[in-house]
């Protein structure tokens, strides 16, 4: 057989010739490099991503980036195209949800609905995508939602974007009556166009596993656990002269935390099993859970202080530190729930995200655009003014390694800023398609697959 001379042993027999062949080197060299380069980057790209925690997905601004030509709102069923809806599964106060219910409150549209939120450049967040939102819900774990009626938006909100791959339980069209704390469940709709792509985990059924799931829960704790801690020794608050004129005294403890206000709540050893649950009654991976705006002196009227007045709150300080202790008692009840799940050999992921609490805004209905700063307080309404001060506390509680399945979320910011964002009817609650609450959703569903995994991959 004839040897094959090697590249670099041909002798060129003219000038042109070693020219050329020169040239042919370098070329294959750059493109063996490049080559190299190329490959090496997706490979790092594919595997490996530039963290975004929510202090710099928070460090943001709004920009104004309408999705539709309308230029005014005629009917209710354009809100949907204005804010990037296919259409939304729930149906339990649709239009007051979408803010449509009064028209005139329609002049908010469509510029309400035109904000999108750009978050810090240091953050590479996952871009959103609601079919791959819901193929992770199925694959990796749901979201179980507990809250008050601010979480409740939040549900709903979820059923718009991920609309039309869930459906919705129960029906509020067909009986309006349910409760409103009654539990509301998504599930995959068995006309989703992406049902073939996804691997369905071992006994989950699209016709009975939820992807989603709320439950009316203002406390994290209920009611009978709230008063054991108030007439624990593990909480005691100092007298103030409402209690007694002698500055030495004991403050004499109600016989119970609560007034006349009614509230609905639920314990950890009720939700938690839920939530460790496997198909096909449950699938879930992240319990999502938010709370600050009921624990005010009217819901927790031993706390009431009239003499403190106003600017303190009416004793809303005594509040403050009743949610402290509570809160760790909840955390620890959580987390050992967890703890036990895994040694009693769980396999599936499970993790708690807590989102920070999104005071109201005064004068709301009188603004028509973003703020580009947190607008300071005229008035001290409900408890607004003190929210971020429970948002505080809980951050610094769940910062310990105490917990280390319990991860806070600071990613109120936005919604700050966005006082047009509010429903028709009064200051806290918001409009699902306006971007504060879908905000939310982006950035839990990036936190909880690329953060959290970044983090074990560590």
């Amino acid at each position: 057989m004839a040897k094959i001379p090697s590249l670099l042993s041909i002798r060129p027999r003219s000038l042109s010739s070693k020219v050329f062949l020169l040239a042919a080197i370098v070329t294959f060299a750059i493109t063996l490099y490049t080559f190299s380069s190329s490959y090496s980057f997706r490979i790092s790209d594919c595997d490996q991503h530039t963290p975004c925690p929510p202090e710099q997905w928070s460090n943001g601004r709004w920009v104004y980036s309408p999705t539709s030509d309308l230029v005014n709102l005629t009917s209710p069923e354009q809100a949907l195209s204005l804010a990037g809806f296919e259409g939304c599964a729930a149906d339990r106060e649709y239009h007051w949800h979408l803010g449509t219910d009064s028209e005139e409150a329609w002049n908010r549209f469509p510029k309400v609905s035109s904000y999108k939120w750009l978050p810090s450049s240091q953050c590479d967040v996952r871009p959103l995508n609601k079919a791959a939102m819901v193929k992770d819900m199925v694959e990796n774990g749901g979201w179980l939602l507990l809250g008050d009626s601010i979480t409740e938006g939040h549900f709903f909100s979820l059923s718009c974007l991920l609309y039309p791959h869930v459906r919705a339980t129960p029906n509020y069209t067909e009986n309006p009556y349910f409760d409103r704390a009654w539990e509301q469940k998504l599930f995959l709709s068995p006309s989703s166009p992406i049902i073939p792509e996804i691997t369905m985990p071992e006994g989950f059924s699209i016709e009975n596993t939820p992807l989603v799931s709320f439950r009316r829960v203002d406390f994290l704790l209920n009611g009978t656990q709230l008063d054991t801690i108030y007439h624990s020794s593990a909480f005691s608050i100092e007298p103030t002269d409402l209690d007694s004129q002698d500055p030495g005294s004991q403050y004499t403890k109600a016989e119970s935390v609560f007034g006349d206000e009614g509230f609905w709540s639920l314990s950890p050893s009720e939700y938690m099993p839920t939530f460790l649950d496997s198909p096909p009654d449950a699938n879930y991976g992240t319990l999502v859970v938010s709370t600050a705006g009921h624990w005010t002196t009217g819901t927790l009227r031993a706390f009431r202080d009239e003499d403190a007045g106003e600017d303190a709150g009416y004793g809303i300080h005594n509040v403050l530190a009743f949610f402290k202790v509570a809160m760790r008692t909840w955390a620890t009840e959580v987390q050992d729930a967890i703890t036990e799940y895994h040694i009693n050999g769980g396999k599936r992921p499970k993790q708690v995200v807590v989102r920070a609490y999104l005071p109201g805004h005064e004068n709301c209905h009188n603004i028509f655009e973003p703020t580009e700063t947190i607008t300071p307080w005229a008035n001290l309404w409900y408890n607004w003014p003190w929210i971020p001060d429970f948002n505080t506390a809980f951050q610094e509680l769940l910062s310990s390694s105490e917990f280390p399945d319990i991860h806070y979320l600071p990613i109120e910011r936005p919604g700050r800023l966005r006082p047009d964002s509010h429903a028709g009817g009064d200051c806290l609650h918001l409009i699902s398609g306006a971007g504060v609450i879908e905000g939310w959703s982006h950035y839990i569903w990036h936190f909880v697959t690329r953060e959290l995994k970044q983090k074990d991959l560590v």
